[in-house]
C-alpha cells in the first residue's frame, strides 16, 4: 500500500458502483440506465461527456496541459442473457439478465480511473474514456467506429482490460500479436424430399447427408490446414424432423470457426461450401450455406504492448507481468478498435474458479480484489503513454 494512496481511497466507491451496475444489468444496445449512470459520474468528475455514440456508447474526455497526443481507455456496458444463480446480496434484479462476464467491473474500474486522473491530471495530452455497448456478439465497438469514434476522438492507441478467471491472481498478461481469435459463424441446410420410414425409397434423406457432413467437415482441421496453425471448426446445433416415423425433408446445422490468421476466413467458407456441396450431390439432396464473418482476431500492436507492459510492471511488479503466453480462441470485439487505431488488450488474473463460476457461468462472481490493481494499472498506463505536464 502506498502512503496516502488515492487508489485505496477510491476503491470502496468503485466496488459500490460495480455492485449497483451488477444489480441492474442490461443487454447489448439496451444499456440506457447504465449509460446514463456512466455519463452522470463522468460529468461529476468534470469531464466533457458525449452520449449516444453507436447507440448507447459514452465517451468522456479529459484534457490536461497543451499536448496534442491522445489515447483511449475502453470498457464494456452490456450484460448477458443468463439467469443468475450466485445468491449475492446485489444479484441481478432482472430475471434472465446477468453481468456474467465482468463488464460491470470493467465499467466501474474505468470510472474510477477517470475520477483519479481528473483529480490529479499531471499528464500532457488527452485521455478518452470509451464505454461501448454490445460487446457480446453484436459488435458494439464497430458500431461506435462507424459512428465516427476515432474521427471525433483521434488517438494514437486504445487500451482495454478483461478480468480473467483461472489466471493467477494479480497477474497482468498482454502480448504482441494475436491474443484473441477471430470468429465466423455459419448455417447450413440440407434439403430433399421427406418420406415415411417404411418407404424410404420414395424420398431422400437429409439426415444422412447431415451426418456425413458432421464427420467430413473436420477434415478442414485435420487435413486441409497446416496442423501448426490454430483452427477450430465446431458444429453447435443440428435440427431436423419432428415425427418419429417420418424422414424429414430438411436438416439445419449451425457451426463456428475460430482462428488467428485472417486468411482462414476465406479458407473455411470455401471448404465448408465445397464439402457440403459434395455430400449433398452424393446423397441426392441440395445444400445451402450461409457463412457469416464475425469478429476479427484481436492483434495487439508492439508499441502499445510496450506501454501496457511497462504500466503493468509499475502496477504489480515485473514478476507479475506476462508477455509470452498462448492466446485464447475466445473472441472479443475490442479487436475492431485495435484494428482501427492500434492498441493493447490485457488480461487481469482473477484467480482460481470452480465449475459454473467462470466467464459466462450463472454462478460467476467478479473478483473485487482486482479493483485496486486495475485502477493502478490505468493510472500508470496514462503516465507511461503520455508525457508529464511541463513545469512552468
Amino acid at each position: 500500500m502506498r502512503h496516502n494512496d488515492p487508489v485505496a481511497a477510491v476503491t470502496p466507491e468503485v466496488i459500490a458502483w460495480r455492485h449497483r451496475i451488477h444489480a441492474h444489468p442490461e443487454l447489448g444496445f439496451q444499456e440506457h440506465e447504465t449509460a446514463r449512470f456512466v455519463a452522470a459520474q463522468l460529468r461529476s468528475f468534470g469531464l466533457e461527456v458525449h452520449e449516444g455514440i453507436g447507440g448507447t456508447g459514452v465517451v468522456g474526455v479529459l484534457k490536461s496541459g497543451t499536448g496534442k497526443r491522445a489515447i483511449a481507455l475502453r470498457a464494456e456496458l452490456d450484460a448477458l442473457p443468463v439467469t443468475e444463480r450466485t445468491g449475492l446480496a446485489y444479484a441481478s434484479t432482472k430475471e434472465g439478465v446477468m453481468h456474467a462476464c465482468g463488464h460491470d467491473g470493467h465499467t466501474a474500474m474505468l470510472l474510477g480511473a477517470a475520477k483519479l486522473l481528473s483529480e490529479k491530471p499531471d499528464f500532457d495530452g488527452t485521455v478518452h474514456f470509451v464505454f461501448q455497448p454490445a460487446e457480446e456478439n453484436e459488435g458494439g465497438s464497430m458500431r461506435m467506429i462507424e459512428a465516427g469514434l476515432f474521427e471525433r476522438f483521434p488517438v494514437e492507441a486504445v487500451y482495454a482490460v478483461h478480468n480473467w478467471p483461472g489466471l493467477p491472481f494479480g497477474t497482468i498478461a498482454t502480448r504482441v500479436g494475436a491474443q484473441m481469435a477471430a470468429v465466423d459463424n455459419f448455417e447450413l441446410r440440407f434439403t430433399g424430399t421427406g418420406a415415411h420410414v417404411a418407404m424410404p425409397h420414395l424420398g431422400d434423406d437429409p439426415i444422412l447427408a447431415a451426418g456425413a457432413f458432421i464427420g467430413a467437415v473436420q477434415r478442414i482441421v485435420s487435413r486441409a490446414v497446416d496442423p501448426q496453425v490454430p483452427l477450430v471448426v465446431s458444429l453447435t446445433q443440428v435440427h431436423g424432423g419432428n415425427v418419429g416415423n417420418i424422414v424429414p425433408g430438411e436438416v439445419w446445422l449451425q457451426g463456428t470457426c475460430r482462428f488467428f490468421d485472417p486468411a482462414l476466413s476465406d479458407t473455411c467458407e470455401r471448404l465448408i461450401g465445397e464439402i457440403a456441396a459434395g455430400i449433398a450431390a452424393a446423397h441426392g439432396v441440395a445444400s445451402k450455406l450461409d457463412y457469416k464473418r464475425g469478429y476479427p482476431p484481436l492483434i495487439n500492436t508492439p508499441e502499445a504492448v510496450a506501454v501496457a507492459a511497462a504500466a503493468a510492471a509499475s502496477a504489480v511488479g515485473r514478476d507479475q507481468v506476462s508477455t509470452e503466453f498462448s492466446p485464447s480462441l475466445g473472441c472479443e470485439d475490442f479487436a475492431y478498435m485495435v484494428r482501427a487505431a492500434g492498441g493493447s488488450y490485457a488480461w487481469i488474473g482473477a484467480g482460481a474458479v470452480g465449475p459454473g463460476e467462470g466467464l459466462h457461468g450463472n454462478r460467476y462472481v467478479f473478483n473485487d480484489a482486482i479493483v485496486p490493481i486495475v485502477l493502478r494499472y490505468w493510472v500508470d498506463l496514462v503516465e507511461q503513454a503520455l508525457p508529464k505536464v511541463s513545469a512552468s
